[in-house]
């Protein structure tokens, strides 16, 4: 796995103040998301902020992928996701041991397939990160569980053709139903991807306070 460090804290003899991980979409790799985390890294300079590389090759023959999309259906996306959830959770345990971080100072950021993966982690026993941020994703089967002291984010685009913008509306039911904390943004016109204005909100909503 090529995961890409976007920034180390920049003060080396003071404490981190997070720890970023940016998940891709299936097809694509870790640097497809420096961008984003570039602005993660303009807002805190003294945070970890690394973009994961899916563990499998592609089947769409090209990139990375954490499961097979070929014959995806409603019905069998909850198989593949939970058979590869043991790994993304690896993942996440690894850069938190590495960077001397915990669940409280960890924020989740994925895209299409990587929000599917990290929308999922919050239906885990064990609390992985303290907030979600989903991009273009959905769950892969609707959630159970209250994703405890844990902030969620939805952001989609309206014209989404690839993962309609009703699995986000439908995710932000479902989670508030659950008494979750969670929040929806609707980008008007926007397909299947990130654009100015997403990355706009997304960093609003992971501004730091005060």
């Amino acid at each position: 796995m090529r995961d890409l460090i976007v920034q180390e804290p920049r003060i080396v003899d003071a404490p981190a103040t997070g720890l970023f991980l940016l998940f891709h979409g299936v097809g694509s790799n870790a640097e497809d998301l420096r961008d984003v985390g570039n602005g993660l890294a303009a807002q805190r300079p003294q945070a970890w902020v690394v973009s994961v590389q899916s563990p499998d090759r592609s089947d769409l023959g090209q990139g990375w992928q954490w499961f097979p999309v070929r014959g995806v259906t409603p019905d069998n996306r909850p198989l593949r996701v939970a058979a590869t959830m043991p790994r993304f959770a690896q993942a996440i345990a690894t850069w938190q041991r590495q960077t001397g971080l915990d669940a409280d100072w960890t924020t989740l950021v994925g895209f299409s397939q990587g929000a599917i993966m990290a929308l999922e982690a919050t239906q885990l026993p064990q609390r992985v990160a303290g907030r979600v941020v989903a991009m273009a994703g959905r769950f892969a089967g609707p959630p159970q569980r209250t994703p405890e002291r844990t902030r969620i984010h939805l952001l989609h685009g309206q014209a989404d053709g690839v993962v309609p913008a009703q699995a986000a509306i439908e995710a932000h039911a479902q989670l508030t139903a659950l008494h979750a904390d969670v929040s929806l943004d609707l980008i008007a016109g926007l397909g299947h991807g990130i654009d100015a204005r997403m990355a706009a909100r997304l960093y609003e909503r992971l501004a730091p306070a005060g």
